[in-house]
């Protein structure tokens, strides 16, 4: 059974300035500021069901760290259409300082594939905030004969989504899609697993009324 590990380092600064979902103005703020931590978290999917995914904090509760080992998917001869597709959506709850906002810029990711010739594998992953509308969505997709090798890629947000200002505690969704697909070859077969170094790069801004 293939094994995955994921790693969230979060919380390191990034540079980008973007709006989000409110009019309120915002302006960038270099570094974390203090008072700014995760609170709590939760996972819930095929790919992570309960007692296959653990949890770690950093000592000032400013990064998160979670291993998985159930979180890929796989398609070929003998292996049902449910192993083709694994998803895991990630919940935080993200403690804010009074008149800060946050948001992603950019998350590197990195993954573990095998695909056999015209195997197709596609990670997916949509970033939210509770009660907001506004989404950022990005997508890889690699096509086989591939020998293995671990593979990093980044979801990069030209828009990114941003924490509502004045809210204590937003909560910050990830939903995670892992999907293989040998219907071009279907004799053939592949895997495509989360392995580790999934880094969340983020910019934090003052809110302005």
């Amino acid at each position: 059974m293939l094994k995955s590990i994921v790693s969230l380092l979060a919380l390191a600064s990034f540079t980008f300035s973007a709006p989000g979902a409110s009019r309120e103005k915002r302006v960038d703020f270099p570094g974390t500021p203090p008072g700014f931590e995760i609170g709590s978290y939760s996972v819930v999917g095929a790919g992570c069901p309960a007692g296959t995914t653990y949890w770690y904090l950093n000592p000032d509760k400013t990064a998160v760290g979670a291993t998985f080992s159930e979180f890929f998917a796989e398609a070929g001869p003998g292996i049902p259409t449910s192993g083709n597709r694994k998803t895991c959506q990630l919940a935080f709850e993200v403690i804010v300082p009074a008149g800060f906002t946050f948001s992603i810029s950019s998350v590197d990711y990195r993954v573990s594939h095998r695909l056999d010739s015209n195997v197709t594998a596609t990670q997916q992953s949509t970033y939210y905030f509770q009660g907001e509308t506004d989404q950022a969505t990005a997508r890889s997709t690699l096509t086989g004969p591939t020998g293995g090798d671990d593979y990093t890629f980044r979801d990069a947000f030209v828009s990114p989504v941003t924490s509502p200002c004045h809210q204590f505690i937003p909560v910050l969704y990830i939903d995670i899609d892992v999907h293989v697909e040998n219907s071009v070859n279907p004799e053939a077969s592949g895997s495509l697993a989360m392995v580790t170094d999934l880094a969340f790069n983020l910019q934090s801004h003052t809110c302005e009324t």
